[in-house]
């Protein structure tokens, strides 16, 4: 497929093409030497260390602190919770040396050395739990010491040979919360204030719509009681979890002896939560906003929120207008994050252009003749709007601006998301439905794991989550086995 002036490939022609485009054209990733893996370029980090800014205040605010585990993990950590391990097996990289020596010549100038091999072989961090619950069996004696809230900011590990920028690699950066309470309604209400935490960050932040529901049985964390999700419908009809929260049970604290002396003087197991998000929001932004002409940022999460733009041909004029542009830098410091583009070696076309594939939500432009006139044009990306606007009252009307792109941005991807929701009153039609619309599908379920397995091979459709505000009407009937429903379910294709 051809891609546009842009160097995009139209979404209508191939998708997965357009989002490589996207990235590539945004300055977000580039490709790694280690296979399976991504550099993540500044304009990309600048993303994710936003998201991290917002998320980090918001994990706070409710009492954790943050600390960092190790990177590497004993194997027999992992063996100490059956499930976890059976979860997760197929994709640890492992460690087996910890030395190299000179070897031959070219390619073998350096090779293992086979005196080096470590007594127990290390997995290299696909996720923390086993890691860090041996060390909260140190911390936690007394229910005194309850309940443990415990975040981590860090890279992990799982070995994907088949993968896509931000939404799958093999390394991959997010945060991960572990905690332990005193009760199984504590955990409970941990699980749920982190996914409310989660859905906040999405919508308010992310201006992308969500539904909050549990996994089944078969999709639920390996090793958990239950897990809590956040799912979106990117603009290919395709579902993406956003975000994951899991109530553990006992399971691990039973593993890895992480108990305390109770209020009545015996011993008991702690009720353990583990929840995160990863860099893969950055791949949800990029598909729930962005268009044929590049990247489309939601305000808040944009590095920059407005860049200017100066135009001037003479000496005299580039003074003139740097000077405005800079005032107005100032007006905006610590209000609006700004950036005045005031490169040389690139014509006011080539920014303008550039800008608009990095998604920034406003662009100004300020010449001599706007000057005199006491105005800047003005462009918002969202709807590619472009008109004249005074400069008296600009911050403010800048202000207010941001706030009505976040908000259409959000609106937009609503609207999209009801458009391509369909209920689905049998099999027949809700395969139908996913044959020529894709989108999500709604359905009465018995949460049969043979059906739910029969429905991923015949229509590669998954149960996204079982929505938490859902009601099941009296008596309603599963669609596909017509059992009694144990729920509403939300079925689509997902990534």
């Amino acid at each position: 497929m051809a891609a546009g002036k842009s160097g995009i490939t139209p979404r209508s022609e191939d998708y997965s093409s357009w989002y490589n485009d996207v990235i590539k054209q945004a300055g977000l990733s580039d490709h790694s030497p280690v296979r399976g893996c991504m550099v993540i370029k500044p304009y990309g980090y600048a993303i994710w260390e936003r998201v991290q800014s917002v998320l980090d205040g918001m994990i706070k605010a409710t009492g954790h602190q943050n600390a960092y585990f190790p990177l590497f993990i004993p194997m027999s950590f992992l063996t100490r919770e059956a499930e976890h391990v059976e979860g997760f097996a197929k994709e640890c990289a492992v460690v087996t040396h910890h030395r190299l020596k000179a070897g031959g010549e070219g390619e073998a100038a350096v090779v293992v050395d086979p005196a080096a091999e470590l007594e127990e072989p290390l997995i290299v961090r696909p996720t923390s739990e086993t890691i860090m619950y041996s060390v909260f069996a140190d911390w936690i004696e007394s229910w005194r010491d309850l309940p443990l809230l415990i975040n981590q900011w860090a890279n992990v590990v799982r070995w994907e040979m088949r993968t896509r920028p931000f939404l799958r690699t093999a390394e991959f950066l997010w945060q991960e919360g572990h905690t332990a309470h005193e009760t199984l309604e504590e955990a409970e209400a941990e699980v749920r204030k982190m996914l409310d935490v989660y859905a906040t960050l999405a919508e308010d932040y992310m201006a992308m719509p969500v539904i909050k529901g549990r996994k089944t049985e078969a999709e639920r964390f390996a090793g958990a009681l239950h897990t809590y999700c956040i799912e979106a419908l990117m603009q290919d009809g395709k579902a993406l979890q956003a975000g994951t929260s899991h109530n553990l049970g006992q399971n691990f604290a039973k593993a890895f002896n992480v108990s305390f002396t109770g209020r009545e003087g015996k011993v008991e197991y702690a009720w353990q939560t583990s929840w995160g998000v990863s860099t893969r929001l950055i791949g949800a932004l990029i598909m729930t906003h962005s268009d044929d002409n590049g990247l489309v940022l939601p305000p808040k999460l944009a590095p920059i929120e407005v860049v200017v733009i100066p135009i001037y041909k003479s000496d005299e004029d580039r003074d003139l207008v740097l000077g405005a542009s800079a005032e107005l830098a100032r007006a905006c410091e610590g209000k609006i994050r700004l950036h005045i583009d005031d490169r040389d070696q690139f014509r006011p076309g080539h920014k303008f252009f550039e800008w608009e594939k990095k998604g920034v939500p406003i662009r100004l432009e300020l010449g001599p003749r706007d000057l005199k006139e006491n105005k800047v044009v003005l462009a918002r990306r969202d709807t590619g709007e472009k008109s004249p606007v005074s400069r008296d009252g600009l911050l403010e009307h800048l202000v207010g601006l941001l706030g009505e792109i976040q908000a259409n941005l959000f609106q937009r991807a609503l609207e999209f998301r009801e458009q391509s929701t369909r209920r689905a009153s049998n099999y027949d039609e809700f395969k139908q439905i996913l044959k020529e619309h894709r989108g999500l599908v709604q359905a009465h379920f018995s949460l049969d794991p043979e059906w739910e397995e029969r429905i991923k091979n015949e229509t590669k459709a998954t149960v996204r989550c079982l929505p938490i505000d859902a009601e099941l009407p009296a008596g309603a009937q599963c669609i596909f086995s017509g059992a009694e429903a144990k729920s509403d379910a939300l079925f689509a294709i997902a990534y």
